[in-house]
């Protein structure tokens, strides 16, 4: 097992991509995607981690292709989705068999060694007509600037806990976002954002209610250079 799979796999066993803040921000994520109609056809789905975004595909009829560096979440997502086929490689290393109508990096690019390199070999996977549809933290979130001010970081891209704790490796703001596509030979058809987070996820889980995280969630798509999510669609 190479490092970088020890190193997945770590992430995998202490994850908390099933928190409640967590949740709802992928589940909203699946709802921008399905406004642009992007799961017809052939379906690749980059780090799936434990499946929240695969079983809202899933539900929907869509028989997605899902990629995973870590074999904790391809043992778990096999037993969940025992028709999907489910690749246990490196992003690196991945040979697809068929071209790809959609293809989703849900939080992938801000934990990849190279996101170019990967974005250039993610873009020779597409059908002529395909579509990536890509998500990643927004480093100019309101929380991040409030976290400036109130001296918890140094500034805006500082790494917190939890993003070590993921195995972040960058945090994008829009314009490095779109860059990295423009640097792979990539067209940004479509930009945006969701969730105006003010507060750490933890302080949100503790005191928001269920209609509060909802409404921010909305509100960031109003205010995309300071949502703490943002997306883009991409193709050829």
């Amino acid at each position: 097992m190479s490092d970088e799979s020890k190193k997945i796999d770590e992430v995998a066993n202490n994850s908390l991509y099933t928190s409640t803040a967590a949740l709802a921000t992928i589940n909203y994520s699946y709802e921008i995607f399905s406004r642009y109609r992007l799961g017809e056809g052939s379906i690749l789905e980059l780090g799936p981690a434990e499946g929240t975004m695969t079983e809202r595909l899933y539900r929907d009829g869509y028989k997605p292709e899902l990629l995973e560096g870590s074999k904790v979440f391809c043992n778990q997502l096999r037993k969940k989705f025992p028709d999907l086929e489910v690749y246990n490689k490196l992003f690196e290393d991945f040979e697809p068999k068929i071209s790809y109508d959609t293809i989703i990096l849900g939080h992938v690019l801000e934990h990849v060694v190279d996101p170019v390199s990967i974005l250039r070999k993610v873009g020779t996977w597409l059908t002529n007509n395909g579509r990536i549809f890509a998500a990643v933290p927004n480093k100019r979130s309101i929380h991040r600037q409030a976290a400036v001010i109130m001296g918890l970081i140094n500034h805006e891209g500082t790494m917190s806990a939890k993003d070590i704790h993921h195995g972040h490796r960058r945090i994008y703001d829009p314009e490095s976002f779109r860059h990295a596509f423009a640097s792979s030979g990539l067209y940004v058809e479509h930009f945006g954002g969701y969730w105006l987070k003010s507060l750490s996820d933890s302080q949100i889980e503790r005191h928001w209610t269920h209609e509060m995280l909802q409404a921010s969630l909305i509100l960031g798509e109003r205010y995309p250079d300071i949502a703490a999510e943002i997306y883009l669609i991409a193709k050829k």
